[in-house]
């Protein structure tokens, strides 16, 4: 496997899929989480510190009441993970025990690390259980969490986790072998692609919808969560966990796809900037202010040609290039209102518009992150 063996790194964060752990008939599938975890235990012995991310609380919690397929309203799905999350975390708890691991369950909310404090309380209480040798087990806190509030798939909360806690592989485990050029079930003749360099606009394009009613994800919050791991320097590996012992097959060399982590990633605060996944507005820029951001410079009015959303100062924004791909990720300046109105403006005219002295840029090179390689011929040719 490119981006050699698991034993190879310092600390890995495995992300596991509903439809890997739970059997819609038979319920909690013990036998491969034994197996898993016998992987992980030789990880671990190894020196290797080791995070689970884990799904499968509100499939479990269906099983266990024998609810079927149909589809869930809202309370109950949240009463599924309510019973399903005790049965899951004592199954981990069980066989990590086996092993002679302890192991140390934390439920997550999509809030828990988009808001600052939060997110450094959540990495100091992961951190402290890695430093006692314990696994810590982890999943959206789905018992609370509704559609607006919730991260919706375990894939970027998983990315979210390891660079949260600065892990060098993110390892997400699935019913797909790794990126194919075209989704495999829709197309006979797609390719499979054992090494990404970057996330481009042609690779995403590669991706499907989700392949399983257990899972909430697919390829595409797959590669949602490679672009937040690998811009904060976290290799990531997508591999069938449709087997026993799903990292060693991943050693010896089964097919799985690599993603290569930035050459230059963003570390510390920045990286809680760029991992924020929902952001409360959008800003509209020309290719001037493209270049400038690309340049290391900040964002400056005179360069924004539109804002959306219903943001506050401090919020997270959206910096989206004249072909609409976005560019950066930042904290505002401005509330939306006074945004919209010194958009398209030079810095000097600031104060005459808002009646008083304000910060010349609008989104600050210090608060703002890159989002990768643009290619400046495409924006300049679309703006």
């Amino acid at each position: 496997m490119e981006g050699g063996k698991l034993s190879d790194y310092r600390r890995v964060v495995i992300k596991v899929g509903s439809a890997l752990l739970v059997d819609r008939a038979k319920g909690l599938k013990r036998a491969w989480l034994a197996a898993l975890v016998d992987d992980i235990a030789v990880l671990a012995d190894g020196g290797v510190e080791v995070l689970v991310v884990s799904s499968g609380a509100i499939a479990l919690g269906r099983s266990i009441l024998g609810l079927g397929r149909r589809t869930l309203k809202l309370e109950e799905s949240q009463a599924c993970a309510a019973i399903g999350q005790i049965a899951l975390a004592g199954a981990w708890s069980e066989e990590l025990g086996k092993r002679n691991r302890r192991s140390g369950q934390v439920l997550v909310t999509l809030g828990d690390t988009e808001e600052r404090r939060r997110y450094l309380n959540v990495r100091a209480t992961i951190t402290t259980l890695l430093k006692l040798k314990a696994v810590p087990v982890i999943n959206e806190n789905d018992t609370v969490a509704t559609s607006e509030i919730r991260y919706g798939d375990n894939d970027r909360l998983a990315a979210r986790v390891a660079t949260m806690i600065g892990a060098d592989l993110l390892v997400l485990l699935s019913d797909v072998d790794g990126l194919y050029t075209a989704p495999p079930a829709l197309d006979p003749d797609a390719r499979h692609i054992p090494h990404v360099d970057r996330i481009t606009p042609e690779i995403e394009a590669m991706a499907g919808a989700a392949a399983s009613e257990l899972s909430r994800g697919g390829m595409r919050t797959k590669l949602e969560a490679g672009k937040i791991a690998t811009v904060a320097g976290t290799a990531m590996i997508v591999a069938s966990g449709d087997r026993m012992n799903p990292l060693s097959a991943i050693d010896r060399g089964e097919r799985a796809t690599f993603f290569r982590p930035s050459d230059h990633p963003v570390k510390g605060y920045k990286t809680w900037i760029a991992g924020q996944l929902e952001p409360a507005g959008r800003l509209r820029v020309d290719a001037g202010a493209v270049s400038a951001l690309l340049s290391g410079k900040s964002l400056l009015p005179a360069g924004v040609r539109a804002v959306e959303g219903n943001f506050a100062r401090g919020d997270t924004v959206a910096v989206l290039g004249p072909n609409g791909r976005e560019v950066a990720r930042g904290l505002i300046a401005y509330d939306a209102a006074d945004a919209v109105r010194i958009a398209g403006h030079k810095s000097a005219e600031i104060a005459a518009i808002l009646g008083h002295e304000a910060r010349a840029a609008m989104v600050h090179r210090d608060d703002l992150v890159v989002s990768g390689m643009v290619d400046m011929a495409a924006v300049a040719a679309e703006g």
